[in-house]
């Protein structure tokens, strides 16, 4: 079964010739016309751009990866592992100072 279209093609028509009247009526921009949508142009830019800023605030990029972290992790570990067996080399030492002399 074929169904008729909607709307025609000479209905297309009609509706485009009864919309240009309409268009070509229109006045010309007057320059404080033209200046108040700028700014309303400008505002909604800045609005925009606020937005996204924000958003770029919240996801920082990242600088941390998990092997840079575990090299830190492991430098650290080294140098206090050395620390300890320093102090405990030092306080052998003052344990046996007491002791002998």
């Amino acid at each position: 079964m074929a169904k008729e279209p909607l709307v025609t093609r000479s209905q297309l028509r009609k509706h485009r010739q009864q919309e240009t009247p309409i268009e070509k009526t229109r006045p010309n921009p007057t320059p404080k016309m033209v200046k108040q949508s700028e700014k309303e142009y400008q505002k909604k830019e800045k609005e925009i751009s606020n937005f996204y800023r924000k958003e770029n605030k919240k996801n920082k990029p990242i600088t941390k990866t998990r092997s840079g972290e575990k090299q830190k992790s492991r430098a650290m570990n080294n140098f206090l592992m050395k620390a300890i067996v320093i102090v405990f080399l030092l306080i052998v030492i003052v344990m046996m100072a007491v002791f002998f002399l």
